[in-house]
């Protein structure tokens, strides 16, 4: 039932279009009438109040066990989980945008549960709606059966267009630069004095990519310019869209393991360099599995094969780079961590023919360095120290590349 019950849900939300004053217009969350609460009955109840009546759909999925509610599109603001979420049935919630044009809330399931009915109510005379789920216990089989994200097109980004890359003054081509400012969306990642991570490096993004345009010899694209999803698999994908010469994703997480103040840069490895790193690894891969997205793909032993043969040559050059980059930013005055050079299995720098690298401009979880990132003048320095390590990587990796040529 769950895997057919999404394009059930959009039906019966487009036959309330008459009553809603503007139906493809944002809806905003009404908190006073949302509730995810035991039913009394064995089962959960979710109720969900909104200005109007818009599309949805529910689906499944497992490993672990959620729920996935899309709305096109709802605006959540003054929605807090400790009020919302009355019931220890569903282990968390998680909500926000999704892609552009929608959003998505995921419920987090203790244990196998399935809709039993749905019902969306719209007022004909205020065009505000409410959405009713009944959830009720499911055996394992059966929600295994039916869990899986329906293959529609329009719910992803849309392709980014190709923009031709123009020679420098001196004749030489750009580096190709790809920013990845971490979470976005639905996943606003760490959260520390009344802000998140997803805010903050979307934001020093778009500045470093202004240090680099202005520094010419640069071609930068982001994998988001706002607020949205995107999900790890696409992060790569965008960048071998691009055309990009490195890839470089950007992040401040909170760890509690280590010494987690300062910032770093990590390198891929299926090996961690130590507890701290392969803790922070399964945290960013954890926001593709709270955003609903599955990341049960595995490539095949050829296909390995023909990776690892691609990373032996990768490998050096990203090596190289994280160097230069923890170097420029150290210039700048840093403060770098202990080990500013650190590795762990991290899916978004799995691209096997880009060198790629992961840095984390410091540790919310540190008052020190929640202070400098939230602080204009030290980002502008951190961007100018990640610019002159390019520029280092770039010269020396030219010079490597003659000579292997030769």
């Amino acid at each position: 039932m769950s895997r057919i019950f999404y394009a059930i849900a959009l039906i019966w939300a487009l036959t309330c279009a008459a009553y809603a004053q503007d139906f493809n217009a944002l809806a905003r969350v009404l908190p006073e009438d949302s509730l995810i609460a035991d039913d009394g009955r064995a089962g959960v109840r979710v109720e969900l109040g909104l200005s109007q009546g818009v599309p949805y759909r529910v689906f499944t999925l497992r490993d672990p066990y959620r729920m996935v509610l899309d709305f096109q599109e709802v605006d959540w603001t003054g929605l807090e989980t400790e009020t919302f979420l009355q019931t220890d049935r569903i282990s968390g919630v998680q909500f926000g945008a999704y892609v552009p044009g929608w959003s998505r809330m995921v419920l987090e399931l203790g244990a196998p549960l399935a809709v039993d009915t749905a019902d969306l109510r719209v007022d004909k005379n205020t065009g505000a709606a409410h959405l009713a789920l009944s959830l009720r216990g499911t055996d394992f089989d059966s929600f295994a059966a039916g869990a899986g994200a329906p293959r529609q097109p329009g719910w992803d980004l849309p392709e980014p267009a190709v923009t031709p890359v123009k020679p420098g003054r001196d004749g030489t081509r750009p580096l190709v630069v790809m920013l990845d400012p971490g979470h976005g969306g639905i996943d606003p990642g760490a959260e520390a004095g009344g802000t998140n991570e997803k805010t903050l490096m979307l934001t020093f993004a778009r500045e470093l990519r202004e240090t680099l345009l202005r520094a010419e010899g640069y071609h930068v694209v982001l994998t988001r310019v706002d607020d949205h999803f995107v999900s790890l698999e696409r992060r790569i994908a965008l960048a071998h869209r691009a055309g990009a010469d490195v890839f470089i994703s950007l992040h401040a997480d909170i760890l509690l393991e280590g010494r987690a103040h300062g910032a770093a840069v990590y390198t891929l490895s299926e090996e961690a360099s130590d507890v701290a790193s392969q803790k922070l690894a399964e945290r960013h891969d954890r926001g593709d599995l709270i955003s609903g997205v599955d990341l049960n793909g595995a490539d095949d032993q050829v296909t390995d094969i023909l990776l690892d043969i691609a990373r032996q040559e990768t490998k050096p050059r990203t090596d190289a780079l994280a160097v230069s980059l923890a170097d420029g930013m150290a210039q700048q005055g840093g403060p770098m961590n202990s080990r500013p050079i650190r590795s762990a299995s991290f899916s978004v720098l799995k691209a096997a023919d880009i060198p790629s690298v992961l840095i984390e401009l410091g540790f919310l979880s540190s008052p020190r360095d929640l202070k400098n990132i939230q602080n204009p003048e030290w980002r502008k320095g951190m961007a100018v120290g990640i610019l002159n390590g390019l520029k280092q990587w770039r010269q020396d990796d030219l010079v490597k590349r003659s000579l292997i040529g030769q």
